[in-house]
């Protein structure tokens, strides 16, 4: 624990740390913890109801589940797995440079830096078209 919190949960401390402090210090520090405690018991009512409601929640739809003669292995079972939506753009151009490694380009986004190269040598973006 900190000093901070030592002072602050032992009472001998705490009335030794605040001894040089006057009432009207005292009650300001007084206001301010109590603001802090009502903040903090005021998230805690909302956090508690927010579980009641995901409960009950929970509960109408085992509800509805029951109505239906469903489990819930029942839709576990059915959960299809997600194919993917996007699909691979097709490669337009295709350069086996000299070591014999084989460099594919869509003809999208930034030119590969081999393609550059052999461009900038005097070869044509078509001599490479699959």
């Amino acid at each position: 624990m900190s000093d901070f919190l030592d002072i602050l949960t032992h009472g001998r401390r705490l009335q030794g740390a605040v001894k040089e402090l006057s009432l009207t210090e005292l009650e300001s520090v007084q206001d301010k913890l109590s603001n802090i405690i009502d903040k903090r018991k005021q998230k805690a009512l909302e956090e508690e109801k927010v579980k009641q409601q995901k409960l009950q929640k929970i509960a109408e739809i085992q509800k509805q589940l029951e109505e239906a003669g469903l489990d819930v292995s029942d839709l576990e079972s059915s959960i299809v797995e997600k194919k993917p939506t996007g699909k691979k753009r097709p490669v337009k151009y295709k350069l086996t440079d000299a070591q014999g490694e084989e460099h594919l380009w869509t003809g999208i986004g930034r030119m590969p830096r081999v393609y550059k190269e052999a461009l900038d040598n005097g070869k044509s973006l078509d001599d490479f078209t699959i």
